[in-house]
Parts: structure tokens; sequence; C-alpha cells
């Protein structure tokens, strides 16, 4: 069985500064290590505020002069940019895959939600026409969008076509230069949508990418002329990032993580909801911040959660459901399930007893695993696992359900399952996740309704697509205009 296609040779990345690639010299190169092998499919250097601060020098004069171009003229380059991500989408998917252990279909998914992003950001030529009044006697007042100059994004490594789409479609569009700080973990297809922003015709140092861990973070994150950051990942690192970011008075949004309810209700429909709650905790092996991590049941739900099992039992490692991303995620998830047993919780669906797929067994895997009898208050049903394990935590009472949901200190995604339209509306209503699905397991936004959580899921203000990326990546500037003295002046004129 052939899950992805493997290179015959490593992928070497490189920073894009100024519109050339250019390896860094003097820094330590890490291996690019694919999950579904354990073997090594390229390198990636490590850069620092030194890598950084040459991108921005490079950038600066970029977004100066991109920032005049007119904004019917910018998107046509994003036309354009479409066309090629359309047309390299096998080598994307697979690419995504190969380095972030999707399957090839998730990691297809994800390039065709970025493109969904990106289609958005087209619209912003009709769309974003700004406002004029006469607010007086001769007096107008005029509101015009204005780009911040050069702007970045750091991006985790379970997306890493999409999210960077998430991210500079809209900023490059609304006349910013963009500088891309990838996940060191997958770096390599963020060095493919250069290449095609390249192609695209985008002028050089209107967007630019840098390869790094920490010190390239910090480096984004402390360069003066970096004016505003987008950031998604974890809650400690979205935390420590927006901290420091408003320490130099910098826009910031950063995304973090989750720790996501579904609540199940018995006359929830089997068809419905078996597929949406599996799918959920099981789709991206559990690697994403909206994954279904808590079913609540409330009542009696045993023939539902019966179901359930035996759903998620008949998934196949490769074929419906990809690798954990490095053998650290492997160690961590083991050693929650320990914990878990020790607590007095019962796994009823143990996927540390599948066996890895043909050919890939050096990679790292685990099969979908279930944690029943779960207290509230326990390690695996409050922290964030980050894999394809959901823990069943049982309740008497909807009302139940909602507080334990209100005392949930992320804020991502709440579903219901129910065929109910008034439990459907009572969770919907007492629900305090940013995003909330009704028998819906991912409740994701479609464009242009955006993407953004709450709670310590976010920090800073706004969503990070749609409408809220705009307010994001731009500022407005307010023109009062007055050209002549009017006879019948008032105190207003």
């Amino acid at each position: 069985m052939s899950l992805v296609q493997i290179p015959d040779q490593p992928f070497v990345c490189r920073n894009l500064v100024g519109g050339e690639w250019q390896e860094p010299t003097g820094v330590e190169w890490r291996d690019i290590v694919s999950p579904y092998t354990g073997g090594v499919v390229g390198k990636v250097p490590l850069c620092g505020a030194k890598e950084v601060a040459e991108i921005v020098a490079k950038a600066e004069p970029a977004a100066r002069a991109w920032r005049s171009v007119p904004l019917k003229e910018r998107t046509q380059h994003l036309f354009h940019f479409r066309e090629l991500v359309l047309a390299n989408i096998d080598r994307l998917s697979n690419l995504a895959a190969l380095e972030a252990g999707k399957t090839v279909a998730e990691a297809r998914a994800g390039v065709l939600k970025g493109v969904e992003i990106l289609e958005f950001a087209l619209s912003l030529q009709n769309l974003d026409k700004g406002d004029s009044m006469d607010v007086s006697r001769g007096v107008k007042c005029e509101t015009v969008r204005e780009p911040l100059g050069v702007v970045a994004g750091i991006s985790p490594f379970n997306f890493p076509a999409m999210v960077p789409m998430w991210l500079f479609p809209t900023a490059v569009t609304l006349g910013n230069a963009f500088v891309l700080k990838p996940s060191e973990k997958v770096p390599m297809s963020a060095c493919v949508l250069g290449e095609l922003m390249l192609e695209a015709g985008y002028p050089p140092g209107v967007f630019s990418i840098v390869h790094g861990e920490q010190a390239a973070v910090e480096g984004v994150v402390d360069d003066p002329g970096i004016k505003a950051i987008g950031f998604v990942g974890s809650t400690k690192v979205a935390k420590i990032v927006y901290g420091r970011a408003a320490s130099h008075g910098k826009r910031s949004l950063c995304l973090g993580g989750a720790k996501n309810h579904l609540i199940l209700v018995p006359d929830a429909d089997p068809a419905v909801a078996v597929d949406g709650v599996v799918s959920s905790f099981v789709g991206c092996a559990g690697q994403r911040c909206m994954a279904a991590s808590v079913l609540v049941a409330v009542g009696d739900c045993n023939a539902l959660i019966e179901k359930i099992v035996e759903r998620a039992r008949g998934v196949e490692l490769g074929r419906d459901m990809g690798a954990l991303i490095d053998p650290a995620a492997s160690a961590r998830l083991a050693e929650a399930l320990t914990m878990a047993e020790k607590d007095g919780a019962k796994i009823i669906l143990d996927g540390r007893t599948v066996a890895k797929p043909a050919g890939y067994e050096g990679g790292n895997w685990l099969a979908p695993t279930i944690i029943d009898n779960a207290k509230g208050d326990w390690d695996c049903a409050t922290r964030e696992l980050f894999g394809p394990i959901i823990t069943i935590v049982r309740v008497d009472t909807l009302q139940q359900a909602l507080e334990f949901e209100q005392k949930n200190p992320y804020g991502n995604a709440t579903s219901v399952f129910t065929s109910s339209g008034a439990v459907a509306q009572f969770v919907s209503d007492n629900a305090t996740s940013g995003m909330v699905g009704i028998n819906i397991g991912v409740p994701v936004p479609r464009e242009p309704f955006a993407f953004g959580g709450n709670k310590d899921s976010r920090f800073g203000v706004g969503d990070m697509t749609g409408m809220g990326g705009v307010e994001l990546w731009s500022y407005t500037k307010k023109v009062t205009t007055k050209w002549e003295l009017q006879e019948d002046a008032t105190w207003m004129s």
C-alpha cells in the first residue's frame, strides 16, 4: 500500500528574500522527518533575528511601492496565484501529507479550504469600497482603508498549506508586504507556495519566507519593521507571542489550542451523530484545534456510543487516518492514556493495540481511542491531548453539560447532536465557544463567516479570516474635507 509519494531527493528549504531564494549560512540545519516513515525527507535552516532583519530590509521598500498599486491591479496577481495553486494541488497535497502526517485526501481538503479564503480576498476589490458622507454644510467625511506595511504570519505544523493561506492572501491584497514563518516541522509546503507567489508575478519582497524555531519567532515579533502579527499554534505559545508583541506596541491576533466539547443527547439521529463524532476526533489524527476532544453524554446514550465505538474501530490507519507528527506526540499521548487508566477511566477502544500500516512501521501511529467514564476534572477531560482520542464524560442533564462546557478554559468549538430544535437553541444560546455546531462535529465557518475562538483559544481582538482578517491587516484613515465657507454654516461646519 502506498500512502504518500516519497521524493527521490531531500527537499532543501531556503529563505525567500527580496524575491530570491537564499540558503542562509552560519546557521544550524534541521532534518525534516516524515511522520509516515520516520525517515528524512528534507532539511530546513534554523534562522534568527539576523535573517529576519535581512528580509524586512527588502520587504519595507517593496511594501511602500506595493501600497500605491490600485487594489484591482493587486488582485490580478491573486487570480493568477489561485490558478497556480489549483494546477499544483496534487503536488501540494502530497507534500503536506508527507510532512504533516495527514492522509492525502485531508491535505487536499486543506488546500481547498485555503483557496476558499483566497477567494474571499479576491472579492475585496468589489467589497472594500470605503464610505463617504456629507456630514454638514460643505463638509464631507470619508473612510479610506490603508495597509500597515510589513506584516507577518507564524503558522503551525498541522495545516502546512491551509493556515498560511488564511493569512497572506488578504494581507497582500490589502497592500502589505508579508513575511511567513512556517513551522520548522512542515516547511516544504510553504516553499512551494512561495514558488507559486513568484510565478504569479508578485513584486520582489511582497512575499517572503523565513525558516526557524523559537529564535525566528522572536525575531519576527521583535523586529521594529514588522507592524502586525498573525499566529496560529498552541495556547502556551500564542499567549507568549501576544504578550511579547503587545510589549512592542504591535497589533497581533494569536489563535491557540482547544478542548472542544461534543454534547450528545439520546434523541440524536444515529446516522448524523455517529459519523459526526468519529469524523471530528479522528480527522487529521485529532491534530487540529477544531477536533472533538470530549464527548459529553447526556442521559442514556449507550446505544449511540456503541455505534460510535464500532465506527471508530473500522477506521484504517493510513487509508482513513494519518500519522502523529513526531515521536514526542506519540509519547505524550501514551502517557495521557496511562494516566487516564490510573485515574479510573475505562479505555473502551484502545488504538495502541492496532498494528501500524505495512511498510510504514517507522512512522508515528495511534489508532482511534475512546476513554469512557471519566470525571470532568480529570486530566483526560481537561487537557488538550491533540491526538485521535476522545474522552466520554457522562452527565444527567443538559444543564450539567453546559455548565461543564462553560468551565472549559478554552473556547474554540462546542457542538450538540440532537433532533430537538429547543435543545439545539439552548446549547447555541449558552455555549461559550466562538464556534458552535448543530449536528456538525467540526463547526468551521465557511467564508465569509470568519474563523475565531474565545477564551484561552484566542489572544487579541477579532477573527483570523473573513472581514476579521481585513481588520487585522489594515487600518482605516478618516478624511474630513471642506473647500469653502458656507454662508449658512452651523456650529458643525
